[in-house]
């Protein structure tokens, strides 16, 4: 029998968790540019950023456990950026591929839409197959690639952009 799934919004309890989660794509992947895992107190400040610039930091819980996380950021500092996001989801491997993540990716899209920003923009870092199909599924257009962007595992990584209209 599976669990319930429920999303929330994230709480500064959940940081051990959240970490768990993203410090498994810092230190086995280049998915993310970060090099050093990200301690808990310092994922609180993030959620805590986020939420002060009213935009959503969403959790997916399947029964007591936190399986995921979503959230949106600034996408620039200039004002006339202030309609524009970035997107970031993150899944526990083990719950990777079984739909939970374009569950809690249509969440935070439906609290986007809320807030009437008009586009979000997802960066992927390539390759990575999964991140690209979750976001054209969800109706995501590429729009730009920068190649050898950034130094991670000593590789070159390019990373490439997606875009979503939120309203109209």
């Amino acid at each position: 029998m599976r669990l319930q799934r429920i999303i929330r919004p994230a709480r500064d309890a959940d940081a051990d968790a959240i970490c768990a989660i993203y410090n498994h794509y810092v230190t086995t992947t280049t998915i993310s540019f970060e090099e050093a895992p990200v301690a808990p107190a310092e994922m609180v400040q993030r959620i805590a950023a986020v939420v002060e610039a009213d935009l959503p930091w969403l959790v997916m819980l399947e029964g007591e456990t936190l399986i995921g996380y979503a959230y949106a950021a600034k996408w620039r500092v200039r004002a006339a950026y202030r309609y524009s996001v970035e997107s970031s989801i993150y899944m526990a491997p083990e719950s990777a591929g079984q739909g939970a993540g374009r569950m809690l990716y249509e969440a935070l899209l439906v609290q986007l839409r809320e807030r009437d920003l008009h586009l979000v923009i997802g960066g992927i870092a390539q390759p990575n197959e999964a991140s690209v199909r979750l976001h054209e599924r969800l109706g995501f257009q590429k729009v730009a690639q920068f190649n050898e962007v950034g130094l991670k595992s000593g590789r070159w990584i390019d990373v490439a952009y997606w875009q979503l209209k939120l309203n109209g």
